[in-house]
């Protein structure tokens, strides 16, 4: 029987832990998950948008210059990140309201409807309500 597998975090290169947490939590109501000090540098911070059961993000301080480098263009300028809503027209309101810079819509597509926005660093993130 083959075991089950979910993937369960990715990272997100940021160059401060202070400043990303507060961009996530406040502009897109994350939830802060666990912020532990690992050394005088690195922290270990998650986290994740509304409910724990979905995948989680890390925010990983760059810790060198290839690092610095990547950070906002992970995927060389394509959309990184897709978060889905249950209420597309209030939450791109809101997050409108609090400054996050749209790129491309609201759109209706087959899928659904979308919008991509970025986030505080640049990287490209579709907001998207599925079709039923």
């Amino acid at each position: 029987m083959p075991s089950e597998q979910y993937l369960a975090m990715i990272a997100i290169v940021v160059d401060d832990y202070d400043q990303a947490i507060q961009w996530y939590t406040e502009k897109l109501d994350f939830k802060l998950l666990e912020d532990t000090r690992l050394s005088e540098t690195k922290r270990w911070v998650v986290v994740s948008p509304g409910n724990n059961s979905g995948c989680k993000i890390l925010l990983a301080r760059a810790a060198n210059e290839a690092q610095t480098e990547h950070i906002g263009n992970q995927t060389g300028g394509r959309v990184f990140l897709f978060l889905h809503t249950s209420e597309f027209d209030t939450f791109f309101k809101t997050i409108v309201s609090r400054g996050v810079e749209i790129v491309r819509g609201p759109a209706l597509e087959d899928f659904g409807q979308v919008a991509v926005f970025k986030d505080l660093y640049g990287n490209l993130w579709d907001l998207i309500e599925p079709k039923n």
